[in-house]
C-alpha cells in the first residue's frame, strides 16, 4: 500500500514538473535497471534522455505545424537529375541552415513546374527539424493579409510577429501583379525582415521583370537591392516536371 501511495505521489510531482515522459516510463525503466543491475545514475540518465528526446520530437512537430507549409516535401524526394543545371551541392549546403543564422535570402528563379516550391518547402521542413521557427506564405495571400492588417490598424503588430520567426518563405512571387498599396506593403515587410530574418523566395520572373509585379521602378530597384544583398540565387532551367509527366503518359498510352 505504501509503495502504491509513494508511486502516486511521485507521479503527481512529476506532472507538476511537467515531466510527462518520466511519468510514462519511470516504472519500466526502473524494472529494466534492476534486471541489468544499472546504477541509479544510469537509470536517471536513461530516463532523462528519453524525456529530452520526446520533448524535442514534440517541439519539431509543433514548429512544423506552425510553419503552415501547404505540402510537406523532402530533399531526398527531389529529382535533381531532371534539372542538371541546378547546383545540388548548393541546395544541400543551404539545408545546413547557415543562411538562416546569417539572416540571408535564398531566391529560386525559373519557369513554373521545375520544382522551386518543392525545394523551398523542403528547406523549410529541414529548418523546423533544426528547431527553427518558420512561416510559409503564398506571396499573393500574404499581400492580402498585409492589406487586411493595415485596414484593421494592426500592421505593426503583424510585421512584429513575423520578425519573431527565423525563416519566412514567400512562394510564387510574380504570379499575380500587386496593387500599388500591396506592392508598398510587401516592400515595407521585406525591408523590416532584411538582415533580421532569413527569406526564401520562389518566382517565375527574371529580376528585370519584377517591375511588372511591383509597378514602381524605384521601389522595385530598392527591394531587389535588399533581397539580393548576400543572397543565394538558384536558377531552375529545363522542362516542366508536369509537362514531362504528360509527355511520358501520352507515350505510354500510345505504346499501350
Amino acid at each position: 500500500m505504501s509503495h502504491s501511495v509513494d508511486q502516486q505521489l511521485l507521479e503527481n510531482l512529476l506532472r507538476q514538473l511537467r515531466l510527462t515522459t518520466f511519468v510514462e516510463n519511470h516504472a519500466a525503466f526502473a524494472s529494466d535497471a534492476a534486471q541489468t543491475q544499472q546504477s541509479y545514475t544510469r537509470y536517471l540518465l536513461a530516463l532523462t534522455d528519453q524525456e529530452v528526446q520526446t520533448r524535442d520530437t514534440r517541439r519539431r512537430q509543433r514548429y512544423l505545424k506552425e510553419a503552415k507549409i501547404p505540402v510537406i516535401k523532402e530533399l531526398n524526394g527531389f529529382d535533381f537529375s531532371a534539372i542538371p543545371r541546378l547546383n545540388e551541392q548548393k541546395v544541400l549546403q543551404l539545408a545546413q541552415g547557415d543562411y538562416i543564422d546569417k539572416q540571408e535570402s535564398v531566391i529560386l528563379l525559373g519557369n513554373p513546374g521545375l520544382g522551386k516550391t518543392h525545394i523551398a518547402s523542403a528547406l523549410a521542413v529541414v529548418a523546423t527539424q533544426q528547431m527553427r521557427r518558420v512561416r510559409f506564405y503564398n506571396a499573393a495571400a500574404l499581400v492580402s493579409e498585409l492589406l487586411n492588417a493595415q485596414q484593421e490598424q494592426r500592421l505593426t503588430a503583424f510585421i512584429n510577429k513575423l520578425l519573431r520567426y527565423q525563416l519566412v518563405v514567400l512562394d510564387e512571387l510574380g504570379f499575380i501583379p500587386f496593387t500599388t498599396a500591396g506592392a508598398q506593403l510587401m516592400f515595407q515587410l521585406c525591408s523590416a525582415l532584411y538582415e533580421r530574418v532569413a527569406i526564401i523566395i520562389t518566382t517565375n520572373l527574371a529580376f528585370s521583370d519584377w517591375t511588372q509585379v511591383f509597378g514602381d521602378e524605384r521601389l522595385t530597384v530598392a527591394l531587389l537591392d535588399r533581397l539580393t544583398h548576400k543572397a543565394h540565387i538558384l536558377d531552375f532551367v529545363g522542362d516542366s516536371f508536369r509537362f514531362r509527366q504528360r509527355l511520358q503518359q501520352q507515350h505510354a498510352d500510345r505504346v499501350g
